[in-house]
């Protein structure tokens, strides 16, 4: 398991998120869904760092579990954004296959983690 893969993938897409947050109160003028997506977004890294600093392997796992479920939360927000026609598909693909990548090793390294307690 490498915690500083998935720290700095984590960083690099809340970084994107807060930008992409920017463009759609801006640009779109859309408050609500945005204000969801920014909280799951940036909750996602904040996690990770949790989990990086956790006081035991359980505490590991939790905290990175709750990362998992943040991304799988910002992906909903994306899938939303699109469906409603606030963000082109193109927006769409390139944020959602970010948040996926940073989803498989969320759940790469939960699943090894288990298997090593």
């Amino acid at each position: 398991m490498n915690e500083s893969i998935v720290k700095k993938k984590s960083f690099e897409l809340a970084i994107r998120g807060v930008n992409f947050y920017k463009f759609l109160i801006s640009e779109k003028k859309e408050f609500v869904m945005s204000k969801q997506f920014l909280r799951s977004v940036t909750s996602i890294g904040a996690n990770v760092r949790e989990a990086i600093n956790a006081q035991s392997k359980a505490d590991f796992i939790h905290k990175l579990s709750i990362s998992q479920k943040e991304c799988d939360e910002t992906m909903y927000w994306l899938e939303l954004l699109k469906e409603t026609n606030y963000i082109s598909d193109l927006e769409f693909n390139s944020l959602h296959e970010q948040s996926t990548e940073v989803l498989k090793i969320i759940r790469s390294i939960i699943i090894t983690s288990k298997k090593n307690l």
